[in-house]
């Protein structure tokens, strides 16, 4: 069996088992859908409250619920949702395009930032400037991001006055919506690039001790040419891993940002849904973060045989 074909197939039962535990875990949770919208003080007769168990398809077995759970994902029906009164392709367009705006830049400066300097700190180690970068970004690495976030936002917003406190945007111009986003993305930054450079560090601490390294020395190259033209790209590899893992859980991963921040972004959607159990919302905002992850792998794995030619070998 070719390896495209097995790589396939093993994407595609992940997807599959999945997509039955998005569908298995919200009503796995106590509490019920219904008596969380109503309210519990809400006095209704046995009647109403059989006829909106019965629109909300709530009535049918359990088995029942879950053929009908894939013929609208067959049909690209993410389902309706009671709790925001909504279809939920809605709800998740109208949230996620905040929160990719808050993340992808997040990520992407995160992965610069912390990989270029994380390279030059693991390769100058015993310095004393770099043994004091290290512990300044080991002290952002070990912080909760909840407690950054708290933290920039009452220095910077609350006390200074430099940023507002929360939301999106105020007048909803694009100036506007940059002050509002500014702050939390270089909460956002800093964190991410926090754990690359960490990760990064260690990584070519591991491979300048290698074989290879010392014949490139042999070979006359010294200094930041073995780093940049050797020993970078081996290096590298944790990143793409944890790239992956990012850009998967891109859309729940700004929780904490965005609920300290108030930003009514995925983060609160799926947060809001937990809540309420509303079903439909997570069954369909984890839909996406499962198409999101198996993609974000994949492109991992083609990036694999990209960077390392042993990949392709294998």
């Amino acid at each position: 069996m070719p390896l495209a074909a097995k790589k396939a197939a093993r994407y595609a039962v992940a997807f599959f088992l999945i997509i039955s535990l998005n569908f298995a875990i919200p009503r796995a949770m106590p509490g019920d859908p219904l008596t969380n919208l109503l309210g519990e003080d809400v006095d209704v007769t046995g009647g109403t409250i059989v006829e909106l168990r019965e629109k909300m398809g709530l009535d049918e077995p359990v088995h029942l619920q879950y053929l009908y759970y894939w013929w609208s994902l067959l049909n690209l029906d993410l389902g309706y949702s009671y709790h925001l009164h909504s279809p939920v392709s809605s709800a998740i367009l109208s949230r996620m395009k905040w929160t990719l705006l808050l993340s992808v830049p997040s990520l992407i400066l995160g992965a610069v930032i912390g990989t270029f300097f994380g390279a030059l700190a693991g390769w100058k180690r015993r310095e004393a400037a770099g043994q004091l970068e290290t512990a300044l970004v080991l002290t952002v690495f070990c912080t909760p991001p909840y407690f950054l976030s708290l933290l920039a936002l009452y220095v910077f917003s609350f006390y200074l006055g430099l940023f507002p406190l929360k939301g999106f945007y105020s007048s909803g111009s694009w100036l506007d919506v940059a002050h509002h986003f500014l702050l939390p993305v270089l909460v956002m930054t800093l964190f991410s690039a926090s754990r690359n450079y960490m990760i990064m560090r260690g990584s070519v601490i591991q491979e300048k001790a290698s074989l290879y390294a010392a014949y490139a020395r042999a070979k006359g190259l010294y200094g930041n040419q073995i780093l940049f033209r050797h020993i970078f790209k081996n290096a590298l590899l944790p990143i793409i891993t944890l790239l992956a893992i990012d850009f998967g859980f891109i859309l729940s991963g700004a929780l904490f940002i965005e609920i300290v921040f108030s930003m009514n972004g995925m983060g609160n959607l799926i947060y809001d849904a937990l809540l309420s159990r509303d079903y439909p919302v997570l069954q369909g905002s984890f839909l996406i973060i499962t198409v999101m992850v198996i993609a974000a792998n994949l492109l991992a794995d083609l990036l694999y045989s990209r960077v390392d030619p042993r990949v392709r070998w294998q």
